[in-house]
């Protein structure tokens, strides 16, 4: 090849190869505008995340809570018995009773489904009063405290207004939470329950109460004595 046809051939070379490359950057494009855009994940809404945050140190400030009464607390005196400072809970709560109470409905929420398994898994009477008793001993027993906050905040909102919806509320989940059991009862039984919702209810949580007291001074009988009193109560609620 001449010398002076050097230079041309090198430059039609660089012209093809740009060529190339200009083609395969327009294919790829073309091919990433065919593509949906890639969705990123939804963010979780300001709001929710200071519920959820709510439910958080509700959920794990309970046990002090339960510890310190209500009557002996103050955010500043459960901020001093916890791993948060007063300033964080007073961020996410107004005052005691709106952490008290955000507190004792988590607990009580969940209390609310205790026996839900019993009631499904029974297949005759036996298993379901067996399986109930046992679960009513274990919580008077491993969960005494947070029950007397229970009962304490149920008493208070008597006089504190801002209690009442939610112990009313709560109070109705219980209530409800008796009742699968006293259906499902009577159901087994092949008979009919003799009496309300709301007598069965204040029966059972009489009595437990009761227990709790005992259960609180000290009683080692209480849990037992409360199954006993409660499988004989049983029978009595139906017609």
């Amino acid at each position: 090849m001449p010398p002076e046809s050097r230079p041309r051939a090198k430059s039609a070379a660089k012209s093809a190869s740009a060529a190339r490359a200009s083609a395969a950057r327009t294919a790829a494009g073309r091919s990433g505008a065919d593509k949906p855009p890639a969705r990123r994940p939804a963010a979780t809404p300001p709001a929710d995340k200071f519920a959820q945050r709510r439910s958080e140190l509700a959920q794990a400030t309970l046990q002090t809570l339960a510890d310190l009464g209500y009557a002996r607390t103050s955010l500043r005196e459960i901020a001093q018995n916890s791993e948060y400072s007063h300033g964080v809970l007073h961020y996410y709560f107004t005052d005691k009773l709106d952490l008290i109470s955000c507190s004792i409905r988590e607990y009580k929420t969940r209390c609310a489904t205790r026996y839900d398994d019993v009631v499904a898994q029974a297949a005759d009477v036996d298993g379901l009063v067996a399986g109930f008793l046992q679960r009513l001993g274990e919580t008077l027993r491993n969960d005494a405290s947070v029950h007397s906050l229970w009962y304490d905040l149920r008493s208070q909102a008597l006089f504190e207004q801002f209690l009442r919806a939610d112990v009313v509320e709560i109070d109705l989940l219980l209530q409800d939470m008796v009742w699968r059991v006293v259906s499902r009862y009577a159901e087994l039984m092949r008979r009919e329950p003799a009496t309300t919702p709301e007598a069965a209810y204040a029966l059972l949580d009489g009595l437990f109460q009761r227990a709790l007291l005992r259960q609180a001074s000290g009683d080692a009988a209480a849990a037992e004595d409360l199954q006993r009193q409660v499988s004989a109560l049983m029978p009595m609620l139906l017609a």
